[in-house]
């Protein structure tokens, strides 16, 4: 009897260590499976919304911070989720996607960056309207296919299109952080 309930425990102790590294698994691929949904939606609905193939949404920080900032409403001198300027927004993508701290302030930013041409634009960069004024009053960060994201005093963090009458009148420079 003694060598049966010896077998009996050391069989129990086997299906308990097997039981949880399988749970373990199972867990791990769960997880796995919801970060690939996410992403692949995430993929999906910026991709809608540049007008762009999912396979051109390769940054997935950057528009995950997108995401997540996506509606806050525009404050003046606001730099958190319950309100945000648009140099506020651009300060913190830059801080948060590409660990890089600029100014937090249109007019200073806006020397502060490399000019460069709208053909050599690439995702990051930084667009500069001069709407209040002949200087630079608006700052927002390119994405792709003339698409920009920015926080607009009306509808909040959105993003908006270069080619649009209002930005075109409006369009001051394009600028690369140095």
């Amino acid at each position: 009897m003694k060598w049966y309930f010896k077998y009996s425990l050391i069989g129990l102790v086997l299906i308990y260590f097997t039981a949880c590294k399988h749970h373990q698994t199972l867990s791990t691929e769960k997880t796995e499976q919801k970060k690939e949904t996410t992403s692949s939606s995430l993929k999906k609905k910026y991709a809608e919304k540049l007008g762009v193939s999912e396979s051109a949404i390769t940054n997935q920080k950057l528009y995950l911070f997108i995401n997540a900032w996506y509606g806050v409403p525009y404050k003046y001198a606001g730099k958190d989720k319950a309100g945000i300027d648009c140099s506020g927004l651009a300060s913190t993508l830059y801080n948060s996607v590409y660990q890089k701290k600029i100014s937090p302030t249109t007019k200073i930013l806006v020397d502060e960056v490399k000019t460069i041409s709208v053909s050599n634009i690439k995702e990051g960069d930084l667009v500069f309207f001069n709407i209040d004024s002949k200087n630079a009053s608006h700052v927002g960060v390119y994405l792709q296919n003339n698409k920009f994201v920015h926080a607009s005093t009306k509808k909040g963090v959105m993003i908006s299109d270069l080619n649009e009458p209002y930005f075109k009148k409006y369009f001051m420079k394009a600028g690369r952080v140095k």
